[in-house]
C-alpha cells in the first residue's frame, strides 16, 4: 500500500514482539518513520498481553502477572516533528479483535477496598456491540479509543516524573516504581537492561500523554501532545472497545485491535500545549445516552471508615471524620456505591457484576465544583444497554 507506515502484530506476546515495549524512556528506537499526513496503521495488543481467552476464569485473573501491562506498538518517528511543536493525531478508524475481556483484580482499581476477590467478563465482539455470558442481560454498544497512546519523553521529562513518582511512593502514595521484572524490550528495560532503574511504568498518564483512558478520544478526535524529542516518537495500545468514564474496576472492555491515524505538526505550539489536548466535533454525543438513570454522591463517610486514598491519614482526629470538605474523591465513590447498590438491588446482579457494567458504561460526571464542603458527583447509567 502507498502512503501508508504498517505496523505489524507479532508473536504470541511482545516479548516476542520487536514493534512493541512495555515500559517509558528517550532511549526507545523508532520501529518506523513516517510523513505528516501519512496513514499509520498500529496493530496493537490488549492490555494484558494475551494473557486470557474466551475460556477464562476468575482464578486466572488472580494469578496474572501484572508486570506485563501494558505492551504498546511503536514508537514511529514522525519526520519533521521537534521537541517545542505539538504533533496532531488524529483517529481514522479503529477495527476491534472478536475477543475483549474486563477483569477485577484484587489491589487495584476504583473501589480496591471493596472488592477483594478476581472476576472476569468474558465479551463476543464486533463492530455493533459487545456481549458477555457474563453479564447477561447487557449489549454494550462500540465505542473505542486507545486506552494509551503518547509521545516519548525527554530526559528533561523522564527526570521529573521519576522524582516526583519517587517521593509519592515514599509518602505512602500508590505509585509503580520502575520495575524490571517483565520489562520489554529487555536490552534496554530487563534485569540486565541499561535503563532497568529508569524505565517509567505505563499505568500513569503524563504530560507526554500514555494511560489517560479518556473515552471522548475516539474515531474523529485529533489528539495533541507537545513534543519532547525529535520525531515525536507516537505510540498506542491498551485499545479499549467501550468504557465508561472512570474505568472504576481497573479495566474497560479490553481488546487487541488495528489503529490507523493522521498526523500533522503544528509548529511552536509546544509553547502553551505543556500537557494532552484534544479537540473534535460530534464525537461528544454520541456517548450521551437517549435514557438513563443516575445517583449521586458527596462527601460523607462513616465514622472511622477510611478508604484507600485516604489511608494515610491514620490520626484519631482523622479518623473521626464524617463529614470531609471538597473531597472530589470521596463524593466520586458515593456515587459509585449508590449506583451499584441499584444494580444488585434493581436489577439482580451481583456486586462484582455490577462493578463490571458500572466499569464499561456508567460515566462518572462532576456537579458542582463551589457549594462547599459538599461537591457533588454524578453516576449516569444509559439504559438502553439494557434495551429499555
Amino acid at each position: 500500500m502507498s502512503n501508508v507506515t504498517f505496523i505489524s502484530r507479532t508473536g504470541f506476546q511482545a516479548k516476542n514482539d520487536p514493534n512493541c515495549f512495555n515500559r517509558l524512556h528517550p532511549a526507545l528506537k523508532p520501529v518506523a518513520h513516517a510523513k505528516p499526513g501519512e496513514l499509520i496503521v498500529f496493530e496493537t495488543r490488549d492490555a494484558f498481553d494475551n494473557q486470557f481467552s474466551p475460556k477464562s476464569t476468575p482464578e486466572q485473573v488472580a494469578f496474572a502477572d501484572l508486570n506485563l501491562v501494558h505492551p504498546m506498538t511503536g514508537p514511529v518517528y514522525i519526520e519533521g516533528a521537534e521537541r517545542g511543536d505539538v504533533l496532531a493525531v488524529t483517529l481514522v478508524d479503529i477495527e476491534p479483535d472478536e475477543y475483549g475481556y474486563t477483569v477485577i483484580v484484587p489491589g487495584f482499581g476504583f473501589l480496591r477496598d471493596q472488592f477483594s476477590e478476581p472476576f472476569i467478563a468474558n465479551w463476543q465482539l464486533d463492530r455493533l456491540s459487545a456481549t458477555s455470558e457474563q453479564i447477561p442481560g447487557v449489549k454494550i454498544s462500540m465505542c473505542a479509543f486507545p486506552g494509551s497512546i503518547g509521545v516519548l519523553p525527554g530526559e528533561i521529562e523522564l527526570e521529573k516524573a521519576l522524582a516526583r513518582e519517587a517521593q509519592l511512593a515514599q509518602a505512602g502514595g500508590f505509585v509503580l516504581l520502575p520495575n524490571a521484572a517483565g520489562a520489554i524490550p529487555a536490552d534496554l528495560f530487563g534485569e540486565q537492561g541499561a535503563h532497568k532503574d529508569k524505565a517509567l511504568r505505563t499505568i500513569p498518564p503524563r504530560e507526554f500523554g500514555g494511560n489517560m483512558d479518556i473515552k471522548q478520544m475516539q474515531v474523529g478526535t485529533t489528539l495533541l501532545f507537545p513534543c519532547f524529542v525529535e520525531g515525536g516518537g507516537l505510540w498506542c495500545g491498551d485499545v479499549h472497545y467501550a468504557q465508561g468514564d472512570g474505568e472504576v474496576s481497573g479495566t474497560a472492555i479490553e481488546m487487541a485491535a488495528r489503529v490507523s491515524v493522521r498526523t500533522e505538526i503544528r509548529k511552536g505550539w509546544g509553547e502553551y500545549v505543556k500537557f494532552p489536548q484534544f479537540e473534535g466535533g460530534i464525537q461528544l454525543q454520541r456517548t450521551e445516552p437517549t435514557k438513563f438513570y443516575a445517583t449521586t454522591g458527596i462527601p460523607l463517610k462513616a465514622r472511622g471508615e477510611l478508604p484507600p486514598h485516604l489511608a494515610y491519614l491514620d490520626s484519631p482526629k482523622a479518623a473521626a471524620l464524617e463529614n470531609l470538605s471538597e473531597d472530589l474523591t470521596l463524593a466520586t465513590r458515593n456515587a459509585l456505591l449508590q449506583m451499584i447498590d441499584y444494580l444488585v438491588q434493581q436489577r439482580g446482579y451481583t456486586r462484582e457484576q455490577a462493578l463490571i457494567i458500572a466499569a464499561v458504561a456508567v460515566d462518572l460526571r462532576i456537579g458542582q465544583l463551589v457549594d462547599v464542603p459538599n461537591y457533588v458527583v454524578s453516576a449516569v447509567l444509559p439504559l438502553n444497554i439494557f434495551g429499555d
